[in-house]
């Protein structure tokens, strides 16, 4: 995200202008903007938490019953292509 400096001044000058029941959408969307903010910081605070606990390997064995048909680089060319 961007870093935009906004002038307050501003933003409150536009509001002023604006009919009561239009402030309340204003303020309906401020309080929408919050919360996602929030969501996304705890998203990507979880997601350093995950990083300090390692790596996960609970799918591993999960492409066993592959193993008799493909070799590991076919199966990685594979994956590749899914990308």
């Amino acid at each position: 995200m961007s870093k935009i400096k906004v002038d307050e001044k501003e933003i409150e000058n536009k509001l002023r202008k604006l009919p009561e029941n239009l402030k309340k959408e204003v303020l309906d969307y401020i309080e929408f903007l919050i919360k996602k903010y929030r969501r996304e910081l705890n998203k990507k605070e979880k997601g350093k938490e995950n990083k300090v606990k390692g790596f996960k390997f609970d799918w591993e064995g999960g492409l066993a019953d592959l193993k008799d048909k493909f070799t590991s680089v076919q199966l990685q060319h594979k994956a590749s292509d899914w990308r």
